[in-house]
């Protein structure tokens, strides 16, 4: 048995983080990774200049960039040989002016090595959350399921950062608030371009709009580049063999510069990754003992690239009102909610505009397609412009980094 201030499940960037700083501040914390290893391939890769911002902070971002890294220097939509759309970052204010591609093994690996440097810390790779334990209506642990027989933790509160399909929100019994806000889903897959090409290839994340489904293309580490083909939402399964030819031609066509290496790392269905693109926003993110952030919270679509970044902003949204909880004794739910009142609108706010970058960059008939060169050209040519690209990359507001609660 083991006993923390706080057991955070899911060892991705926003329980990591959160650990971090909850650690840096004095708490004792378990991590419960139904994960043995980092090493599987994620696709989300990109950080935005807020995350950025607080990983700096907390002294992770440099060792992150060092295992390796691309910086970027805008987002583009193109359609056919014309620029549409260009949201250069260098107009923000540096250091933070750029976005940067890192494989998200490397900003884990990152953080987790900082977690294990701080005394209170306990990680649990390869455990599965089993059940929640509580006491007169409150979460006071939980018990892990692992190939050792698992464990039982005994925590002031437990915090599910396990992902879009939480297991932590499920045993809670809080429903998910799935919602079907886009009709798009994504084919992803990882192409080697070699060094020669990833050097000369463009500092940017682009949707790329030709004959077919738009597509969505960055540079990715090391010498690599991720690209997303699109296709309307919950198309793939029926017809794989048929989806699959589609998706390289199209590719191919969208992406000429690529074209050899997309066919050599394409061969079948089996090299796309499917992502099942939905929005969501769980009913409650809190419970006496028990808080949701991340994706158990709140799930988005990939444009915009805000996940990481809303992760980690969540984290340091929530360090302040644990560390009073754990100080303050009490992990009550009307003192926990003080995270989810005040971050709430911000990830409304986030959804809304979501939805309108979906309908206003992929959308192939109607009024967005009618409308998108005329909005594209002010957005990109007025002050506009510079507004939407803090937005994107820091939120309605800079998330502060609450150094003045941390001991070490």
């Amino acid at each position: 048995m083991i006993s923390s201030d706080v057991c955070v499940v899911g060892a991705g960037p926003a329980g990591l983080t959160l650990s971090l700083l909850l650690l840096r501040s004095g708490l004792t914390v378990t991590l419960v990774e139904r994960s043995a290893l980092h090493g599987r391939e994620f696709r989300g890769e990109i950080l935005q200049p807020g995350g950025m911002e607080l990983l700096d902070g907390l002294g992770v971002l440099s060792g992150a960039m060092a295992r390796g890294g691309y910086p970027l220097d805008r987002f583009r939509l193109r359609e056919g040989r014309r620029t549409l759309l260009d949201i250069d970052y260098r107009r923000l204010e540096a250091p933070y002016n750029q976005l940067l591609s890192i494989p998200q093994q490397h900003l884990l690996e990152e953080l987790l090595a900082h977690c294990e440097k701080l005394p209170g810390f306990t990680y649990l790779p390869g455990h599965r959350v089993g059940s929640l334990q509580r006491h007169e209506g409150r979460t006071t642990g939980l018990t892990t399921r692992s190939p050792d027989g698992g464990t039982r933790v005994n925590a002031g509160c437990v915090v599910g950062a396990d992902g879009r399909y939480s297991k932590v929100r499920q045993l809670a019994g809080i429903q998910a608030g799935r919602l079907e806000a886009f009709d798009f889903d994504v084919l992803w897959l990882k192409v080697p371009i070699g060094s020669t090409g990833a050097a000369s290839g463009a500092r940017e994340v682009s949707v790329v709009r030709s004959r077919g489904n738009p597509v969505l293309v960055y540079p990715s580490w090391p010498d690599s580049v991720q690209i997303g083909w699109t296709l309307p939402h919950r198309s793939f399964a029926g017809s794989k063999d048929a989806v699959f030819a589609r998706a390289r031609e199209e590719i191919v066509q969208a992406l000429p510069q690529y074209a050899d290496a997309v066919r050599a790392a394409l061969e079948s269905a089996n090299d796309l990754t499917l992502l099942d693109v939905f929005a969501g926003c769980a009913d409650t993110w809190v419970q006496d003992g028990l808080v949701l952030i991340g994706d158990a919270a709140h799930t988005h679509s990939p444009l915009g690239a805000q996940g990481i970044n809303l992760a980690i902003q969540d984290a340091a949204l929530l360090h302040p009102v644990l560390t009073a909880a754990v100080r303050g004794g009490s992990f009550a739910a009307e003192h926990l909610r003080a995270y989810e009142t005040g971050r709430r609108p911000a990830i409304d706010a986030v959804m809304k505009f979501q939805v309108m970058q979906s309908r206003m960059m992929l959308a192939r008939g109607g009024l967005e397609a009618r409308l998108r060169p005329v909005v594209a050209r002010i957005v990109g040519r007025t002050p506009i412009g510079a507004k939407i690209t803090a937005r994107i990359a820091y939120g309605s507001s800079p998330v502060p980094l609450r150094t003045d609660l941390f001991t070490s």
